[in-house]
């Protein structure tokens, strides 16, 4: 009996440490991308929950929900572009930050999530089950260091569709409001 339970000790131990592969492997849920020095996109990989919600937590304490909407829930993450199409900012005098990004099945309520963020800000690690939310819900964990400086990051025009049009066109807004070239704009249309 011994014996059995000695060489079964010594194959639990040997298939840990031989099989050369890290315990913690798991699939990256999201990536970020650095577009300044001190600004940053987040990007979903294939196959995550279809909602989302950022929130960072800074080397000084000081907790920030990158996500907000009007109605203060998670929003909709499409697969390899950026959340919600833009650059979020990080103030470089707060330090490194923790970027918490919580997938989900449906919109959850940002407000208790907040609220177990700051609970468990002293966490190095903070996970699905630390946090009390319904449905499915993975934690990705990502840490960004803003920097001084960098280039600047200049808009486009945008088109109606949403898309960027190339340079140069496009037409230059008005002290009015109003834009050169005469058509109709959207504040302009006939009752």
């Amino acid at each position: 009996m011994r014996r059995w339970t000695g060489l079964l000790a010594v194959a639990a131990l040997c298939g840990a440490a031989c099989d050369g592969k890290k315990s913690t492997d798991r699939p990256t849920r999201a990536e970020l991308r650095k577009t300044g020095g001190a600004t940053v996109e987040v990007i979903p990989s294939d196959g995550q929950l279809p909602y989302c919600m950022l929130y960072t937590v800074s080397e000084k304490g000081v907790i920030r929900q990158l996500t907000l909407t009007r109605e203060n829930r998670s929003i909709r993450c499409d697969a390899n572009k950026p959340v919600a199409h833009t650059s979020f900012r990080i103030p470089v005098q707060e330090g490194k930050v923790r970027m918490y990004i919580f997938f989900s099945d449906d919109r959850i309520p940002a407000g208790p999530v907040a609220q177990q963020l700051y609970e468990l800000r002293s966490q190095e690690r903070i996970n699905a089950m630390d946090l009390r939310l319904p449905g499915r819900v993975f934690v990705e964990t990502l840490e960004f260091t803003p920097e001084e400086g960098g280039t600047p990051v200049t808009g486009t025009v945008v088109g109606a569709g949403g898309d960027t049009e190339p340079e140069g066109t496009g037409a230059p807004v008005l002290s009015d409001g109003g834009t050169e070239g005469g058509g109709l704009g959207a504040m302009d249309e006939a009752p």
